[in-house]
């Protein structure tokens, strides 16, 4: 959707439906800036920093679209931005007191840019105690939001702007979904596109269901729109994001399965690479399967996240599934589609843990063989009903038992990955290699990042590359020929 902003009458009332009420308010925000303008010689700088999943990597884009529309220029450094934004994460207990530290930086850095405004959202925001420790130890903070209003942000932005208190608006839940509203996209030649938000799983160990509430699936149409125009606008890979996507369109008025909305962004034209996350397990069908065996487009890499090994630890995390079941699913998915790339998440030392649970992981990671693991220590977290229970872990046993996975996992993925080796792979170019300005960087469709020599100009293009060199979890390569 495209407005002008300039001709948005701001004397009249702000208009109730959405989103027109945001674009009003944005052309608000518009004026405040050339007040700014005027005033400094210079337009306000903006800085966003994200924290933790790409869900929040998305939604991240979508405050930057508002900033930029509303005229700040993005700046690198957070102290000297006149508007700065955290987008938290509360899946783990540290990343709340990463926030703290950060904020404490920034309350010693306001004394040069005593008019700086700092923002807080997401995940982190949607707990209880944090917004107490907020207004009680660091009450210099303008705007505090929350996981389901963040189409709302050109309307608090407006507030925070004019305001010279804390303002905090955290919704509990919400059923809106709000589409149009503009972002602001890191890369030119894929986007993350989200499908659903939300989660209706309650894994014993996680928080994600408490802070961003029950799933909820946007239309399909409405996601085939925003597709298509990514395509038309050289996007040739989008990453379909939602907290458990195999569960998509139950919600609907007129429900869809994940694996028919695939189908019908397939045959978007443009569109080269389909790629999603996450996948639980208990929702994977015979139906996504084969159409993940079938697809030209769907990328031949699939994150399945089993968290234990353990059929007794998994009915613990409340996971609904067996490791007998999940064995099965990952044969299945391998003999629909032989080429695939398996990846997963493991949770080590989740309460109530024995040596025999943990034995039984080490036992599912050498029958599944993944290309590559992440690894986790649990961790305590608040509010959930792990938090309580009985037979916590000691640190030296999970410590022990992690490191113990880690070997095993790195072992079996430097084999599993290194197949590859002197075959020519289709890559995605994506940047400059962040360490040899005279590599570049792309993914293979399997999800491994490969580093060859070639021309800037390849960057966003589909290049055909030799395979080299296994490096364990990426290739080196030679070629980087443009594909037709």
């Amino acid at each position: 959707m495209t407005i002008d902003l300039d001709k948005i009458d701001l004397s009249t009332a702000a208009p109730a439906e959405e989103p027109a009420r945001q674009f009003y308010f944005l052309a608000k925000c518009r004026e405040w800036v050339k007040s700014f303008e005027q005033k400094y010689g210079r337009p306000p700088r903006s800085h966003v920093t994200t924290f933790g999943c790409q869900m929040n990597a998305r939604d991240s884009e979508k405050l930057e679209g508002i900033l930029k529309n509303a005229g700040y220029v993005e700046e690198p450094d957070e102290k000297k931005a006149d508007f700065v934004i955290f987008n938290t994460c509360t899946v783990r207990e540290n990343a709340n007191q990463r926030l703290y530290g950060r904020l404490g930086q920034l309350s010693r850095g306001r004394k040069q840019n005593p008019e700086m405004k700092i923002a807080l959202c997401g995940c982190m925001m949607q707990e209880a105690e944090v917004l107490e420790k907020l207004q009680k130890s660091y009450s210099f903070v303008s705007l505090v939001f929350g996981t389901h209003n963040i189409y709302k942000f050109a309307e608090l932005l407006s507030a925070c702007l004019d305001a010279d208190r804390m303002l905090i608006d955290v919704w509990e839940d919400t059923d809106k979904i709000v589409e149009d509203i503009p972002s602001e996209r890191k890369f030119s030649f894929k986007s993350g596109v989200n499908i659903m938000t939300g989660c209706n799983n309650f894994c014993s160990y996680c928080i994600v269901p408490y802070v961003r509430g029950r799933e909820r699936s946007r239309r399909p149409e409405d996601i085939l729109r925003e597709i298509q125009a990514l395509a038309s606008d050289g996007v040739v890979e989008v990453m379909l994001l939602g907290q458990n996507v195999n569960s998509y369109g139950k919600t609907l008025e007129h429900p869809i399965s994940f694996a028919e909305l695939l189908t019908k962004i397939e045959q978007i034209d443009g569109l080269e690479r389909i790629r999603f996350m996450t996948s639980h397990p208990k929702d994977l069908s015979d139906e996504l399967i084969e159409v993940m065996g079938t697809s030209k487009k769907i990328c031949r890499h699939l994150h399945l996240p089993v968290q234990s090994g353990s059929t007794r630890i998994l009915e613990k995390m409340n996971r609904r599934y067996t490791k007998e079941h999940y064995l099965m699913l990952t044969e299945k998915i391998r003999r629909a589609a032989p080429e695939i790339s398996l990846t997963t998440d493991i949770i080590v030392g989740f309460p109530g843990e024995t040596e025999e649970d943990f034995q039984e992981t080490l036992d599912l990671v050498r029958r599944v063989r993944y290309d590559a693991v992440f690894t986790f220590q649990y961790s305590r977290r608040t509010g959930t009903p792990a938090a309580v229970m009985e037979g916590q872990v000691t640190p030296e046993v999970m410590k022990d038992r992690f490191d113990r996975l880690l070997a095993e996992v790195q072992a079996i993925s430097s084999e599993v990955c290194s197949v590859h080796t002197g075959s020519v792979q289709e890559v995605l170019v994506e940047s400059v290699n962040d360490h040899d300005p005279a590599l570049l960087t792309g993914r293979m469709s399997n999800n491994l990042l490969v580093h060859f020599p070639g021309d800037p100009s390849l960057i966003g293009k589909l290049a055909s590359v030799r395979l080299k060199e296994c490096r364990g979890f990426y290739y080196l390569g030679e070629g980087g020929h443009v594909l037709t």
